[in-house]
């Protein structure tokens, strides 16, 4: 069995969490999308880069509206997510060059979620041999770009693949 360890995001976990919901912040913050890394809006879901990311790219889409479930969802909000995923996906491609995708949605604190009451999907961008020994031996994660060159890097990329869907 293979055994994924993130322990670099123990910061995030033992920190205190902040009161207001950070995914209506972002929602909200519309002046502030570089700042708050949020490299996409769509009709009903945004994506924001990750501020605590497992790799380079690891984005979170997340519906406008303020819900928990997958099941609180309607339908149009399904659709804008899911087209939203694949917009992100072609865009990290372009941009990235990963080997593969971990996606996953977490319901629930004891499925893993950070923040369980708004509901959003996590798009990690993979790459052969992208886990070594700096976690383990030294409690470090290289990430071996800056996060703003990261999202200046997936803009770019998302601005070329929105004039061919277009």
């Amino acid at each position: 069995m293979k055994v994924l360890w993130a322990p670099w995001r123990i910061k995030y976990i033992l920190q205190e969490k902040p009161q207001e919901c950070i995914f209506c912040k972002y929602r909200d913050e519309v002046k502030r999308d570089e700042e708050n890394l949020v490299v996409y809006r769509g009709k009903r879901v945004f994506a924001v880069l990750n501020l605590y990311p497992y790799n380079p790219g690891h984005l979170m889409i997340a519906p406008y509206r303020h819900v928990k479930s997958l099941t609180e969802l309607d339908d149009d909000e399904l659709l804008d997510l899911n087209r939203t995923l694949k917009l992100m996906i072609k865009a990290i491609d372009k941009a990235m060059k990963p080997d593969g995708y971990n996606i996953g949605i977490n319901l629930g604190k004891v499925a893993g979620a950070g923040i369980e009451d708004h509901i959003h999907v996590h798009v990690v961008p993979r790459w052969l041999g992208d886990t070594n020994y700096m976690p383990v031996i030294a409690d470090t994660k290289v990430i071996p770009e800056a996060l703003k060159d990261t999202y200046q890097r997936i803009k770019r990329a998302l601005e070329e693949v929105l004039k061919c869907e277009y």
